[in-house]
């Protein structure tokens, strides 16, 4: 056991040492603000406070774990070693930053309660972030500052070398599927599809129109119906998959099939008897938790258990409230956490880590399982050719498996289809699972 000594235990502080140490690095940490137990203790140690106690391994802190609400911060970067840092506190220490405070910036995602300007969708954009302005966006920064610092407590503590080994966790990779539009024709009723033939020859699209004549006459079938091929890869990569289902109202951003239709329920039950499934909350449920509620009871009357999982659509979050309704309805694991217009890691982990609401001070139970990459970044925001999201995708999960961390990627069933505006796209997906299961 790793033991902490502090002049004042916090809630912050307490949140930000158990991500670091037993969610990274899966060592046990307590805390204690008694001088006489500390020096007392046999094993691992080291004070995390204002000035060291004697000649102990210590971490000068910050104020931002101690203090409560939402503030300006003077923020400056430096290196330590070849890692960017800040909050910096002795440059010539072996800790120059204190990287428990920055942690918690990064992780409670902090500069999101700061005023900011927002995207078209009303989203906190990538180039508002720090991650991004200094161009860290792209490394899962928070793991690394603790395999640094473990390497510190292994050169302070010799015995404690066995037991870090012993715990260490494996690389880990979670594939998600977004069904924004279950099918690219079928199931669309009549003024949809009829609409959808007058928008395609009004445009010239002639083999858009020939190939919905067959597939609504089973000639065909429908280009975005790609369940039993990624069901298949599931199985045959062993990867774990989850599927996001969109259940609202039709409107400009929310276009599925009604989640009336009976095709489209057999669809999800299908799918929900071989892998596992979440809510896609539909695109003004973002501050409406009625919204969510209504759509997150349709799921389940439809697969019959209790629904734990979500992802936004558009990826649509405002900070802490979406969050709020999501604890309060009961969701347990979110898939949000991450930017539509850029990789790379919003708030700086690889680490599922619980939502700490900066209104209440409070660890909340919802997990956030922060994403890396989507398909549509590449596509739709970046102008990527397949070629180069591959490899980018592939650069994100070196990092992440240089800290043994999860690496979670989002694409949708229209993406692997290869079909319409996703010509050129169908394979990427695949030789992703093929790459990635090399190291599974």
């Amino acid at each position: 056991m790793l033991l902490v000594y502090t002049h004042k235990i916090t809630p912050r502080l307490t949140y930000t040492f158990r991500h670091i140490f037993v969610r990274i690095l899966h060592v046990e940490v307590n805390f204690t603000t008694k001088i006489e137990e500390f020096i007392g203790h046999d094993g691992p140690k080291f004070s995390y406070t204002k000035q060291p106690l004697g000649s102990e391994l210590f971490i000068k802190c910050n104020d931002l774990l101690f203090n409560q609400g939402i503030d300006y911060l003077d923020i400056n970067l430096v290196t330590w070693g070849e890692v960017p840092c800040f909050f910096q506190t002795n440059f010539s220490a072996e800790v120059p930053c204190d990287l428990f405070a920055a942690s918690f910036y990064l992780i409670s995602r902090y500069e999101e309660y700061l005023p900011h300007v927002k995207d078209k969708f009303e989203r906190f954009p990538a180039s508002e972030s720090l991650a991004y302005q200094h161009k860290f966006l792209d490394q899962p920064i928070i793991d690394m500052w603790a395999y640094k610092f473990r390497d510190i407590l292994i050169s302070h503590f010799k015995d404690f070398q066995e037991e870090l080994k012993s715990k260490k966790r494996k690389f880990n990779y979670i594939s998600t599927i977004d069904i924004d539009n279950a099918y690219q024709f079928k199931h669309k009723g009549f003024t949809r599809s009829v609409g959808g033939i007058l928008n395609d020859i009004s445009q010239f699209n002639i083999r858009n129109v020939w190939l919905r004549f067959l597939v609504l006459f089973g000639i065909r079938r429908d280009p975005f119906d790609m369940y039993k091929r990624l069901l298949l890869m599931k199985k045959k990569y062993k990867v774990k998959t989850i599927f996001f289902f969109l259940l609202g109202d039709y409107s400009t951003f929310d276009k599925n099939i009604s989640p009336g239709n009976t095709n489209y329920k057999l669809l999800i039950k299908n799918i929900a008897d071989y892998a596992e499934v979440g809510i896609h909350p539909s695109y003004f449920s973002m501050k409406n938790d009625l919204k969510t509620k209504k759509e997150k009871g349709i799921l389940e009357s439809i697969v019959n258990f209790p629904i734990t999982r979500s992802r936004q659509h558009y990826l649509r979050i405002e900070l802490p409230e979406t969050y709020q309704n999501l604890v309060d309805l009961e969701i347990k694991e979110e898939y949000s956490m991450g930017y539509a217009s850029h990789y790379g890691f919003r708030a700086s982990t690889c680490t599922p880590f619980y939502f700490y609401d900066l209104d209440f001070e409070i660890q909340t139970p919802l997990k956030v399982f922060p994403f890396a990459a989507m398909d549509a970044t590449f596509k739709d925001y970046l102008n990527f050719t397949p070629k180069r999201a591959f490899n980018t995708i592939i650069k994100l999960a070196k990092e992440v498996r240089k800290v043994d961390g999860t690496l979670i990627t989002i694409f949708h069933n229209e993406s692997v289809s290869g079909s319409g505006r996703w010509r050129g796209w169908g394979r990427l997906y695949e030789s992703l699972l093929i790459e990635l299961n090399k190291v599974l």
